[in-house]
């Protein structure tokens, strides 16, 4: 007869990790209902860590390197700016069940570059931007789910909002 393996719950162990993922990103004008813009994809990727605090909470940092953008289309041309970021979000992980849990908290942004693109059709012009000194850092609230796969192993989907304004100048 097989032994029986024993479930054990491993919410007290923390956790450091590799995290990777596809996001997609848009910019809105909340200033001008008729300002319109389509999402690009970008990706991210970095380290995270899960410290237990008191059950069902605990903290998880993370440091990414994250893209980011919009495409807008005129009627001269296609406008698409690539922005590159150093992200740390600041998360409090409520577990809800075992298996699925919630996100919340800040995250400060880090502007690292960006690279603006113009195509009318006939020329591609292209402005990139690696001096950050005159950019600050700036502040954004993160929501999400996410779902553990495996002891090691989860997905999770996460809405970023901007709460200050993330201009290059």
């Amino acid at each position: 007869r097989p032994a029986q393996r024993q479930q054990t719950d491993d919410f007290y162990r923390p956790r450091v990790g590799i995290e990777a993922g596809l996001s997609v990103a848009n910019t809105v004008d909340s200033y001008d209902a008729n300002y319109s813009t389509d999402g690009i994809l970008g990706f991210n990727a970095g380290l995270t860590a899960t410290v237990p605090i008191i059950y069902p909470f605990s903290f998880q940092p993370e440091v990414l390197f994250s893209q980011k953008g919009y495409k807008a289309y005129t009627t001269d041309g296609t406008f698409t700016q690539r922005n590159n970021y150093i992200d740390i979000p600041l998360l409090a992980n409520f577990r809800l069940v075992r298996g699925f849990n919630f996100l919340v908290g800040p995250q400060i942004n880090i502007p690292v570059s960006s690279t603006s693109t113009f195509d009318d059709g006939f020329t591609v012009d292209r402005e990139s931007y690696y001096d950050n000194s005159s950019n600050k850092s700036y502040v954004a609230g993160v929501i999400g789910l996410s779902v553990d796969l495996h002891q090691t192993v989860d997905i999770h989907g996460r809405y970023v909002l901007d709460l200050s304004s993330n201009t290059y100048d």
